[in-house]
């Protein structure tokens, strides 16, 4: 029995001991692994722990970006900022006899416009207070023209994928079709509006002029309209005229076969038909010279519908954002030295119709002037003249020197073949750059972040965001942390007084990475944690060139992005100098 006992506790020993004897050989095996000779390139090996600070709190939600986006201009009425719920739930809607009007859904949807050749479409959402309103007029609207037109609706939060599809922003979206061809609907709200609007749309789009009586009657009353010479009034021609025609609303389209009439307006009685023109008062005709397609006429209206040039205010922002012609010339002048430089501007205009769109904005108007130039960043009181590339680029190009009839030509013409040089709105180049953090302006991007030998860390900030102030001593002690790392800098741009088009930011503070010899790739977002560490991290993992962070206190400096040996890792810091650091 006492064998037995004995035999029992010295198994017992044994264990007790070979276990601890794994655990001392495997903590061992971890400190070595922790302060080897370097070969191991993970960055979790690399001991950060004198980077330790308080986060900065990574929002969702940061401020968003300032400047001007053409959407503030476009007179939106309150039913494109109807989609957000109000905080205090409506009162129940009254009971409202819809009967004539169709409920449409994905599964219906399709085949109902396709079957029916007019169809107007409200996409609205129950909680709307709009639509609340809209639906006893929309419903009258529905039982008046259910003979000739359906009058349909979409309940938008649950369909989204039609609301999606057909671009639904706020509520309600109303839209017409015409043979599967759809519109907005821009008119009022009321029953009479609703039918009105409609009754118009369903009459023959194209009037006929077959005396000269007629014609001159229709120059003497009319600013615009758009002519078509045929050979006949109802061959396939016509019919393109008249869908073009049921597509444009801002414009009163005729028709003729008569030569008599077409002289009366410019046209060669013996010219090749069909011929299409546009004409406006005070202003040379405008020749179509393109296929007699539904589609070509309505651009070539689109295109030049407009006047020469264009007065920039809020009620016609839209048809100049919305125009399919994206390039403009923008005159930006005070009204008192329009009338020295809108005569030449004008004049320079006339050779680019259809090609640019001329836009004058006056710089002492209250409303538009201060905003639209901060927005390009025109400073001063002018006169200025700027082209505007208008798409997803936004590139804007100045005009330097004089503003003459032929500088003016030069200039756009140069702006239509490319051959300028961008414009950026840039503060002064700073005269001294010698911080840890760099600063970036419009005129020196290219020199510090674009630089391909470089691996760049950018913030674009704003002076009054509170989550870029709340950033800045983070950044900053980052910075400091890197400052000896030559292959790597840390910058900052205001991104409000500076802009460059490759640092685009939806809001502030945004952060982009852009490594070295890869800078004509997008930069990457730092979407991470707003710690020190975090940001070093990201850095690191990023980087092109690899390099060792040093820690304060050694001796050995970071080698211009060369990693440091093994001697270097395991030099020690003293807890209270690097609490000092921190």
């Amino acid at each position: 029995m006492v064998n037995t006992r004995s035999l029992l506790l010295f198994l017992l020993i044994s264990s007790l001991l070979a276990f601890n004897f794994v655990i001392a050989a495997s903590k061992n095996h971890l400190q070595q692994h922790h302060d080897g000779d370097g070969d191991g390139d993970d960055e979790d090996d690399e001991d950060l722990s004198f980077l330790d600070d308080e986060p900065t709190p990574h929002s969702d939600h940061d401020d968003d970006e300032g400047g001007l986006d053409p959407d503030e201009f476009e007179g939106y009425d309150d039913h494109h900022d109807a989609g957000e719920e109000e905080e205090e739930e409506d009162p129940p809607a009254p009971e409202v006899d819809d009967k004539d009007v169709v409920v449409l859904t994905g599964g219906n949807f399709s085949h109902f416009v396709s079957g029916n050749k007019h169809v107007m479409v409200e996409f609205y959402a129950p909680w709307c207070g709009h639509c609340q309103a809209l639906a006893p007029e929309y419903a009258a609207a529905a039982t008046e023209l259910k003979e000739d037109v359906a009058l349909a609706k979409v309940d938008a939060t649950d369909e989204n994928d039609l609301a999606e599809k057909y671009e639904v922003q706020g509520f309600p979206t109303i839209i017409f079709f015409i043979d599967g061809v759809h519109i907005p609907y821009p008119a009022g709200r009321t029953k009479d509006a609703i039918v009105d609007w409609i009754k118009k749309k369903i009459q023959p789009a194209v009037q006929n002029i077959t005396t000269a009586e007629e014609a001159e009657k229709i120059l003497m009353s009319e600013n615009k309209f758009v002519l078509g010479f045929l050979d006949s009034l109802v061959d396939a021609n016509s019919q393109e005229l008249a869908a073009a025609a049921q597509l444009e609303d801002s414009m009163t389209f005729y028709q003729t076969t008569t030569p008599d009439v077409a002289k009366f307006f410019h046209i060669d009685p013996k010219a090749k038909r069909p011929t299409l023109v546009l004409v406006k008062k005070d202003t040379d005709n405008s020749y179509f010279d393109g296929q007699f397609t539904k589609s070509s006429i309505l651009d070539f209206v689109s295109a030049n519908k407009l006047p020469l040039v264009n007065i920039f205010t809020r009620e016609n922002a839209p048809t100049i954002f919305e125009n399919p012609i994206k390039k403009q010339i923008l005159l930006f002048a005070s009204s008192k030295d329009s009338e020295k430089v809108l005569p030449p501007f004008k004049e320079a205009a006339k050779l680019f119709k259809g090609k640019l769109i001329f836009v004058y904005v006056e710089m002492d108007n209250e409303d538009i002037g201060k905003p639209v130039s901060d927005y390009f960043g025109v400073t001063g009181n002018g006169p200025n003249v700027l082209a505007y590339s208008g798409n997803e680029d936004a590139k804007k190009f100045m005009l330097d020197g004089e503003l003459t009839v032929d500088s003016i030509k030069a200039f756009s013409q140069g702006f239509l073949e490319d051959k300028l040089k961008p414009f950026y709105k840039s503060d002064p180049i700073p005269e001294t750059n010698d911080e840890d953090v760099k600063i970036v302006v419009g005129n020196n991007f290219d020199e510090i972040v674009l630089d391909e030998s470089k691996d760049v860390l950018l913030e674009i900030y704003a002076p009054w965001c509170g989550h870029c102030q709340a950033l800045e001593p983070t950044y900053n002690k980052l910075a400091k942390h890197l400052r000896n790392i030559d292959s790597l800098v840390i910058a900052k741009m205001d991104g409000t007084t500076n802009e460059h088009p490759r640092a685009r930011s939806d809001g502030f503070p945004t952060i982009l990475f852009f490594p070295a010899g890869n800078k004509s790739f997008d930069p990457i977002t730092a979407d991470t944690d707003r710690t020190v560490v975090a940001l070093y991290k990201f850095i690191k993992k990023n980087a092109s060139i690899p390099f060792k962070l040093q820690k304060p206190g050694s001796s050995i400096k970071s080698d211009n992005a060369v990693e440091t040996d093994g001697s270097a890792k395991n030099e020690k810091t003293d807890d209270a100098s690097v609490k000092d650091e921190l």
